[in-house]
């Protein structure tokens, strides 16, 4: 049946209750055998539906609050943050929604303050935004679509960016390319001017309502020409002026954009030549991909993305790769600037008196240096990135400070949230001393995890699990599990049918609207404890390495045989009897100096002595004891009257062999985070490098002169924050 912007059938209606219904019967019980993708699908049915039909968004609304009612009447907690996320997205794509649904959708996310955290700070934040869309209906598109799109205006002059980091160790070299296209697929070219008309098309919709006429808009606006940027600005200054003002003299707000309204349509050059359809979509975010080979990659985009340089002109990131650029004439001088060692054709063209009359001297050399570049080194990155935000480096910048937020989306497993959480610890011991991009960039990191277990499995035995992050973040947050993690495992799968499909097919933007979705609606970190370990090695010199990891650290004695003995080993007369003896190959005897965890946190130094043949330590947080920041440590005993496996948790551990031997340590299961020969290891919170350096944060928790620091008081741990749709407090 037809779905017309006047309204809809029951039919659409009852249709849409059933899909609703659908995602939120799939949070409530268990998926079967092979639906477990089936619930991400669900929602992104859903919301692409309402994004190619807008006239539907009205009555799901409706449908939306009535879930949202009975969740609240029954108790049915599991259901309000997917109901409220989608209920908040669904009015971002929405043309027109009527005045008595504003108010009963806001008196409906006031009714949800009460409930505890994190409900009712969703509710709040919710409630306020729909209030600011009530009062200047088209505020959340054009704030949205203005700072994802880089769309220049002095009263919102915030701008967002995603930056997709994919770790080549997880996606095979053939599927990079696919998966390349899948996430830059939106809108070759970026006009800021198709973005722009957007903004006035779906404004004057959602403000005028009916007295709008589609069509016709839409003609004088494509045809509109430099008066366009005039009356997006205007656009502009009436909503945030709307905004600032509440909901004061109604009647002037409808008649400033009837104003405009009316110059659209009279300014239009040609109106009489056919125009495309009218598109009132909600565009994708500007996204840009990169394979993360090398470790400063994150830090040198987000550089660039601090100067707002263009993309094309990437080499105020200061790397040595991009000063090699063939526009760039690069040449080593090898005089001294001394006349004396010019040769004598140079210096008879730079003389006082030349000689000859003035045609000679017009056809005479002139002297001149070629133009040069000093290549830097790795060290002096930082000082010439100094001299670059401040303004000597060709690169102006803003005066408004922090108005850039950067979300970095990183696709891989364990071994790549172990990579992101050294990068992080790196970016802020480089600003503990200097605040310079953190200053202007904000921060957000998000998480898709994607394995190639399914293409490559270990061939000894089980594959070692590699999403048990991503595992923990789906217990903490259901509706993350429905919409990341059930979808992460298509990924490759989608890759792999986008290589093997011709290029003339049309695109697929499954991958983006996903990416879209997660970015825009999951501002609500979960903080991942890190842990940092200072490895000593064997020998003479005794060389340490300081190193972070966020999933859990393996270590073993490659010498060992995988050989435990048992009781009947040990008693005289049995056909099994072997004298047990730790020293032959069967064990390690291993110092182990460890404080227990406790919620007093009053547990003093406890050690032990024992032989092992290796222990793990992982860092994945209690689900019970969620504020219980500790490491969970188990062994294996080769004692044979104790129990093979032992294990505890501890705050932070120092362990050393008391033998001539050696072990080798793996980081978040990382090959490439391997290390060999090591004696001892330590293992304990990683503190943030911002305490220990900066002078105000000390100031700030003293008491004055000769008082007691209150900083010993203050969390200084650093922890990985990944954004999800409920987040958990840190």
């Amino acid at each position: 049946m037809e779905e017309t912007f006047g309204g809809v059938s029951s039919v659409v209606e009852s249709s849409l209750y059933h899909n609703v219904h659908s995602i939120l019967r799939e949070l409530d019980g268990k998926p079967q055998a092979g639906s477990a993708c089936n619930k991400g699908m669900l929602r992104w049915t859903l919301h692409n539906r309402v994004d190619k039909n807008p006239s539907v968004s009205v009555p799901l609304l409706r449908v939306l609050i009535k879930e949202l009612e009975k969740a609240e009447r029954i108790d049915s907690k599991i259901r309000i943050i997917p109901l409220l996320h989608t209920l908040i997205y669904t009015v971002l794509q929405s043309v027109f929604i009527p005045e008595d649904l504003y108010r009963r959708m806001y008196f409906c996310l006031k009714g949800l303050i009460t409930l505890p955290e994190p409900y009712c700070a969703i509710a709040l934040n919710y409630a306020r935004q729909m209030k600011m869309e009530q009062n200047a209906p088209g505020i959340l598109y054009q704030r949205r679509v203005s700072a994802e799109h880089s769309l220049r205006n002095d009263l919102y002059p915030l701008h967002e960016k995603v930056f997709v980091f994919v770790d080549p160790v997880v996606f095979p070299l053939s599927l990079l390319s696919a998966l390349k296209a899948d996430v830059e697929c939106a809108d070759p070219g970026r006009n800021s001017m198709i973005y722009k008309r957007r903004v006035l098309l779906h404004t004057m919709l959602a403000g005028l309502g009916k007295k709008c006429q589609v069509d016709q808009l839409s003609q004088s606006l494509e045809h509109l020409g430099e008066e366009l940027e005039l009356h997006f600005q205007d656009l502009v200054t009436i909503l945030e002026q709307r905004t600032e003002d509440g909901a004061s003299d109604d009647n002037q707000y409808k008649t400033r954009l009837q104003e405009i309204y009316q110059d659209i349509l009279t300014a239009a050059k040609d109106p009489s030549c056919p125009a495309s359809q009218a598109e009132t979509q909600l565009p994708s975010p500007e996204v840009s991909f990169h394979v993360w080979t090398k470790e400063d990659e994150i830090w040198n985009e987000l550089v660039n993305f601090a100067l707002m340089v263009p993309v094309d002109r990437n080499s105020a990131c200061l790397d040595e790769d991009d000063l090699k650029r063939t526009s760039v004439v690069s040449t080593v001088s090898t005089d001294s600037g001394i006349e004396g060692d010019m040769p004598i054709s140079e210096l008879s063209s730079i003389m006082l008196e030349p000689q000859g009359g003035p045609e000679e001297q017009s056809c005479s050399q002139s002297f001149y240096r070629r133009p040069c570049v000093r290549c830097p080194k790795a060290g002096n990155r930082m000082t010439l990135m100094m001299e670059a935000i401040k303004g000597n480096g060709g690169y102006s910048l803003t005066k408004e400070e922090r108005n850039l937020t950067a979300r970095i989306l990183i696709m891989g497993d364990d071994r790549t949230l172990g990579r992101l959480a050294k990068t992080l610890h790196t970016i802020r011991k480089r600003e503990a001393r200097h605040l310079l991009l953190t200053k202007r960039v904000n921060m957000e990191m998000y998480y898709i995890p994607v394995t190639d277990q399914t293409l490559s499995p270990v061939q000894e035995g089980v594959p070692e699990d590699m999403l048990t992050l991503a595992r923990y973040l789906g217990r903490v947050d259901p509706w993350y599990d429905c919409n990341i993690n059930s979808l992460g495992a298509m990924i490759l799968k989608l890759a792999q049918m986008k290589s093997t499909q011709s290029e003339s097919l049309d695109t697929n933007t499954f991958l983006l609207d996903i990416i879209s979705y997660y970015t825009r609606v999951s501002q609500h970190p979960v903080h991942l404890p890190i842990y940092s370990v200072k490895i000593c090695f064997s020998g003479l010199s005794g060389t340490t390495v300081e190193e972070v990891f966020v999933a859990q650290l393996v270590m073993d004695f490659p010498e060992v045989k995988c050989y435990r003995a048992t009781l009947k080993d040990t008693i005289k007369g049995s056909v099994r009897y072997k004298k047990y003896n730790p020293q032959e190959f069967h064990g390690a005897v291993v110092s182990i100096n460890y404080r227990k965890a406790s919620i007093s946190d009053r547990e003093k130094e406890r050690g032990m002595s024992l032989p092992t043949s290796g222990m793990l330590i992982k860092v994945l947080p209690s689900f019970r004891v969620r504020s219980l920041h500790s490491v969970s440590i188990s062994y294996q005993d080769m004692n044979p009257t104790r129990p093979s496996t032992h294990s505890f948790r501890a705050v932070s551990v120092n362990i050393r062999v008391l033998e001539e031997r050696t072990f080798k340590v793996c980081l978040d299961k990382d090959p490439r985070k391997t290390f060999k020969n090591v004696q001892s290891i330590e293992v304990s919170p990683c503190l943030d490098p911002g305490y220990s350096h900066q002078p105000s944060t000390k100031s700030k928790y003293s008491l004055g002169e000769g008082g007691e620091l209150l900083g010993k008081y203050v969390n200084k741990t650093l922890t990985l924050p990944i954004n999800t749709f409920c987040g958990t407090e840190q």
